[in-house]
């Protein structure tokens, strides 16, 4: 059977993110179709997932958290996967099924995934992302070049047209190809901006995950874009900036000022998020802050009701009993957060009175 969706990255997140999604969808007749999955880095350990992945039964996603404060712990399979193949072994496979099955595809390749090596890769198959979608994308461009939407969901802003920006200066520099790099500009080739959000705490083996109630996929929509499915988590959005803005100024932010208070004080050193927040006194720091400088300075960009129950759901989210999120790992890095997080805040809404934000932010 054809794949229309194929999927790069073999990571607990997707397989907790888009392909239950999609599995869900499919389920009510909402998708387009299933998915390929394609390993990437030829990494061993994560080479054993393959067969779980394109298992028949599927594979588990367990759902653990609060929603709307009521205890959520159900367990879900995913039978939205019909193969899973690897670039190392199975590169023309995937050649073909680019060039000629997909609709969509969706990539998240870690931090790291939109970095290129230097110059021109001595090998058939470069190391790099970047360099391994470029070969496929000229195989489809070759074999007629039929329309195709790119969904990125690697955690960088403006995610779509920074993949875009990569693969045109390697197209010059490998292929120089005009009409190919004519191709990839035009309206065949949707490159979509997205945000996405859900906590995927451990991994399940072979295959599967745990992952918080909460989900978010915000798709930026543009003439010819396609979607993988309809679902409630999926939103096509006119404008990323307001979801970027939630995320950033109020789930970061207020891990931020939890490491903060951690650092600053006597603390356990293997303390989380949900530990820390039924100390009554800190619980009450974080929500004046949140309700008196947050949700003021959302208010200003006519975004105060959509702040209010962002702020709802992060504290949900905070509070998740079967989460384990240590302080020490979210105070990694603390200065360049503070800047990002809570400097930015205060400099995106500047005439709203941020005192205890000020405080933490001192001179940044």
């Amino acid at each position: 059977m054809p794949t229309p969706i194929v999927q790069f990255g073999t990571s607990r997140f997707l397989q907790a993110h888009a392909d239950l999604f999609i599995s869900e969808a499919l389920e009510a007749g909402n998708a387009i179709g299933k998915i390929t999955i394609v390993q990437t880095t030829g990494s061993a350990e994560r080479a054993g997932r393959l067969n779980a992945l394109a298992a028949p039964q599927g594979f588990p996603v367990i759902i653990r958290g609060l929603a709307d404060g009521v205890e959520i712990d159900r367990r879900q399979q995913v039978t939205s996967v019909a193969r899973a193949l690897s670039t190392a072994s199975d590169w023309q496979d995937v050649q073909r099924i680019v060039a000629e099955e997909a609709e969509i595809l969706i990539s998240n390749t870690g931090d790291t995934g939109y970095d290129v090596e230097s110059g021109k890769p001595d090998t058939a198959i470069p190391p790099s992302f970047p360099g391994k979608l470029l070969l496929l994308l000229h195989a489809r461009f070759v074999a007629g070049g039929r329309p195709l939407t790119v969904l990125p969901c690697e955690l960088i802003a403006r995610n779509g047209d920074r993949l875009k920006e990569v693969i045109l200066r390697l197209q010059a520099e490998r292929i120089g190809d005009a009409d190919f790099e004519k191709w990839l500009s035009s309206s065949a080739v949707v490159w979509g901006n997205t945000l996405v959000d859900r906590i995927v705490s451990e991994p399940l083996e072979p295959a599967g995950a745990i992952a918080e109630p909460y989900a978010l996929w915000a798709i930026e929509s543009q003439p010819g874009l396609s979607v993988p499915c309809t679902h409630p988590s999926i939103h096509l959005v006119d404008d990323l900036t307001p979801y970027e803005k939630l995320k950033l100024h109020i789930l970061n932010l207020g891990h931020t000022v939890l490491a903060d208070i951690w650092l600053k004080t006597e603390r356990p050193r293997d303390e989380t998020v949900k530990d820390m927040l039924r100390d009554a006194d800190v619980a009450a720091t974080l929500m004046d802050i949140y309700a008196t400088e947050v949700i003021p300075g959302f208010a200003a960009k006519g975004l105060g009701r959509e702040a209010a129950d962002y702020v709802a759901l992060t504290l949900d989210r905070f509070r998740n009993p079967f989460l384990e999120h240590r302080l020490a790992d979210i105070a990694n890095h603390h200065a360049e957060k503070i800047v990002r997080r809570i400097a930015d805040f205060r400099a995106w809404s500047p005439d709203v009175a941020m005192p205890r934000l000020a405080a933490i932010a001192g001179n940044r």
